[in-house]
């Protein structure tokens, strides 16, 4: 009788578990039983892991196989765990020293040639192999990936054969050398310089860039709204080697492979207004992550924003807030990341006008469509400007506007102050740190409170507007907040006024 451990680990949402496969060959007749709450697509891995012995050139042991997958009350699925097996199988069988299994953790999908293949979340599988100290074996393709990881030991192999030769000392077992991925200069990013006009919303677009913030646009059909918000990851800071490694985790779980050269670059996702509450905020019977959680540590875009499901919207509220989302579930509950930057656009009645000969909806139309939006989720943005058309013989001049890269390092020099200030962007201040990091003049705190008052906007809306303010100062590189940086905040509130004046 034989018994062999293997280490690997399954994917519960973003985490990577550890799980224990125990094989065992007794005698009796043969059989081959897997346990341990595995579901159909690991009981497949019976066929597939008897193929892949057979054409790696071992013989099947013609035992009683029992493979034990511990925990056994966490479901297991997919076809990472047919590599683990198979070398469970065949180091109980005698083929591969069970010695060398204790400072490993196989995972990979087996092809019927005994191929190994690549598996979902071979970076988040390796950020928790790295933390115990372990190697992990895998495709090579996955290596490539996991590499990325600072301090993982990996090593890929492209068989069971080749993997096993490796393992029994007859050919090297090579780790794959850690990649540093240098940050660099992206041609695809679209660059602001190419915009015309629109310098309000340019400049609606730089606090945003500054401080993390909301930001509302709303205009005409064709006034340039979904142009803007596609250059903003352009005036974006890169992500750190930290959030880098945080986004491909997300990616590499959603099955998504991030590029080289997009590697520090802030991801920027803009779902269609057809996705529903699942695919925006994730789930699904074996919850995997949604729109918000891939733009985590970016932009999440929606355009038409009227043209959402009211419900999907709502569900953003919490999001926004706490900076992730908890998915419950009868038989697990996990939780995903979603610190996302919200930039939205909108026409502003249903014909796309509200004012001009152009306009075909009355105030009680407008005032339905705008009513698909509700208060408190409006109330998270803390910038809403308007797009207006441009001014006649603006599209036939060729005045250079400023670059991307210019307006990029004043985003990165305001943000710079802000971390050094409180650890953190202003968008993400509470109440308590406003007065600690943003405090206000007596004159200035009263000034803002009346105002708030006269536009009958909420607490939530005070502090955002006191966020901004902040903002505003930090990119005049200004200690203190000044009258003029409230008014320009109290000026970024176009939604307000417009539905003030329908219903008046």
């Amino acid at each position: 009788m034989g018994l062999a451990i293997v280490k690997t680990c399954t994917l519960v949402g973003m985490e990577a578990l550890n799980v224990t496969v125990e094989v065992h060959l007794a005698n009796g007749l043969p059989a081959f039983s897997i346990v341990g709450l595995p579901e159909t697509s690991v009981k497949e891995a019976k066929d597939r892991v008897r193929s892949a012995i057979l054409n790696s050139g071992f013989s099947f042991p013609a035992k009683r196989i029992t493979v034990n997958l511990a925990p056994a009350d966490v479901p297991k699925s997919g076809g990472r765990f047919d590599l683990p097996i198979a070398i469970g199988i065949l180091a109980a069988a005698g083929d591969v020293p069970l010695a060398c299994l204790n400072d490993m953790a196989f995972c990979g999908e087996l092809a019927l040639s005994g191929a190994i293949r690549p598996v979902n979340g071979a970076i988040a599988t390796a950020l928790s192999i790295s933390q115990q100290g372990l190697t992990l074996v895998t495709s090579e393709q996955d290596a490539d990936a996991a590499v990325r990881v600072p301090e993982a030991k990996v090593h890929g192999s492209v068989s069971l054969q080749q993997l096993s030769a490796g393992l029994n000392g007859q050919s090297a077992f090579n780790l794959k050398d850690s990649q540093v991925i240098e940050p660099q200069f992206n041609e695809s990013l679209l660059d602001m310089s190419e915009v015309q006009g629109q310098h309000l919303a340019k400049r609606a677009l730089e606090l945003a860039a500054a401080g993390a913030h909301n930001l509302l646009m709303m205009g005409p059909p064709g006034t340039g709204k979904t142009m803007l918000a596609s250059r903003l990851p352009g005036i974006l800071p890169s992500l750190t080697e930290q959030q880098a490694i945080e986004v491909a985790a997300i990616n590499s779980v959603s099955a998504q492979q991030r590029e080289l050269e997009q590697w520090y670059i802030p991801p920027f996702r803009s779902p269609h207004h057809s996705a529903s509450m699942v695919a925006l905020v994730g789930g699904g019977s074996n919850p995997k992550p949604g729109e918000i959680t891939l733009a985590h540590h970016g932009v999440l875009f929606l355009d038409e924003l009227p043209e959402f499901a009211r419900s999907t919207l709502d569900a953003l509220r919490q999001p926004l807030e706490s900076g992730e989302v908890h998915i419950s579930r009868a038989a697990l509950q996990v939780r995903f990341p979603s610190r996302f930057q919200l930039v939205a656009a909108m026409n502003p009645s249903p014909c796309g006008y509200y004012q001009g000969q152009q306009l075909r909806s009355n105030p009680d139309q407008i005032l339905k469509y705008l009513g698909k939006l509700s208060g408190p989720f409006l109330d998270r943005f803390d910038l809403s400007v308007e797009v207006a058309e441009l001014p006649k013989g603006s599209l036939t001049q060729h005045a250079q506007g400023e670059s991307s890269a210019q307006i990029k390092q004043r985003v990165i020099n305001a943000r710079k102050l802000q971390l050094e200030r409180s650890g953190k962007l202003n968008s993400q201040l509470s109440g308590k740190e406003l007065h600690q990091h943003a405090s206000l003049s007596l004159e200035n705190s009263e000034f803002l409170e009346s105002s708030i008052s006269q536009l009958g906007l909420s607490a939530r809306a005070f502090h955002r507007v006191w966020r901004l303010a902040r903002t505003i100062a930090d990119l005049k590189q200004q200690k203190d907040i000044q009258r003029n940086d409230i008014v320009e905040a109290l000026s970024y509130r176009a939604m307000d006024r417009l539905l003030k004046r329908l219903s008046a």
